[in-house]
């Protein structure tokens, strides 16, 4: 348990904290939730910092890393749902086709594979990633009174639902079509694993 895997293991510890604090009603509770998220997200470039910077890298941060990222995205992902703010068919269509592809790439890890990202799967986290903030500070804010006050067109517009579902929409044609051509570039190694397993 190196520092980076301790950082990693907070960031598992947080995501339920966090998701806790977000679904209260009390506004001091949500804005304290979304600092906990914040925190959670540092550890995890602070991690993979100290990872690189020292070689402090072991197969069980190879492991729990990326899946500790799945768990915070996707718990706030399914906190919206609750919320009736997304679609819960567009959340698990994300969500399983993420855990899918970081079950196969810790898979081939184990196996001494490598799998091929493409540019679009990296841009299909940068825009998960910058929806899911836009989210979480657009209704945060609103619940601080000196933010809020005389800015509740503001708020209105950029909650609103029509551009929120499209937004959510595209997201989820993106994130499928970028696992379906995951997969479909590493069919042969995929193929090869379970040849192996069999």
């Amino acid at each position: 348990m190196i520092l980076p895997n301790q950082l990693t293991v907070l960031r598992i510890i947080l995501t339920p904290v966090f998701v806790f604090l977000f679904l209260m009603d009390d506004p001091v509770l949500k804005q304290i939730s979304l600092g906990i998220f914040i925190i959670a997200a540092i550890t995890d470039w602070y991690d993979g910092w100290l990872a690189r910077k020292f070689n402090y890298i072991t197969a069980w941060g190879k492991f729990l890393d990326p899946l500790a990222d799945k768990i915070l995205t996707s718990a706030a992902f399914f906190a919206f749902v609750y919320l009736d703010v997304l679609s819960l068919w567009m959340v698990i269509v994300i969500v399983a086709r993420d855990f899918l592809v970081t079950f196969l790439r810790m898979y081939a890890d184990m196996k001494k594979k490598s799998f091929a990202t493409s540019r679009l799967a990296k841009w299909k986290t940068f825009i998960q990633m910058f929806f899911l903030y836009y989210l979480l500070a657009a209704y945060i804010l609103q619940t601080v009174q000196w933010i809020y006050k005389g800015n509740e067109k503001l708020f209105e517009v950029l909650t609103n639902p029509l551009f929120i579902y499209i937004t959510m929409f595209s997201i989820t044609i993106i994130t499928a079509y970028s696992g379906f051509q995951y997969i479909y570039r590493n069919k042969k190694l995929i193929i090869s694993l379970l040849s192996i397993e069999n």
